[in-house]
């Protein structure tokens, strides 16, 4: 009896590394938008990213400029941003915890702490709270 259940649990880790490996092996979606501006999901703001420095890079932290304006163009001042992101074929998320560590004027904000630990295809979300409103934002890059 003790056989069989042995049997089984290497069964059962077999298929999971086979459902894991075959996601991390999957490119990502072909009109896969890897634009650095657009407008958040409920179109709320107006949103770009730039890296301070280029070649965005595997290893190094990097720090990250968020643009954000109103739908109406006007710079987004005093607002709250949450950072998270990740690889969405592989399932995990960013390995450092990025913040944005200051407000630099024009609605634009310092992100600091992005790193990303191996190439592929990568997200940045922000979460963004102010008084105009609530909204996120999500940047594809490719690396």
């Amino acid at each position: 009896m003790k056989k069989f259940v042995l049997v089984g649990v290497v069964a059962v880790c077999v298929i999971i590394a086979a459902l894991i490996g075959t996601r991390m092996l999957t490119p990502p979606p072909a009109e896969l938008d890897l634009a650095r501006s657009k407008t958040s999901v409920n179109g709320t703001y107006l949103a770009s990213i730039e890296p301070e420095t280029e070649p965005v890079s595997v290893g190094p932290v990097h720090n990250w400029v968020l643009t954000l304006a109103s739908a109406d163009s006007t710079p987004a001042a005093g607002v709250t941003i949450e950072v998270d992101g990740g690889m969405p074929d592989h399932g995990h998320g960013l390995p450092t915890e990025p913040q944005v560590s200051r407000e630099l004027g024009d609605g634009r904000y310092l992100v600091e702490g992005v790193r990303f630990n191996m190439g592929g295809w990568w997200e940045l979300t922000f979460q963004i709270e102010s008084d105009v409103g609530s909204d996120s934002v999500t940047f594809n890059l490719m690396l």
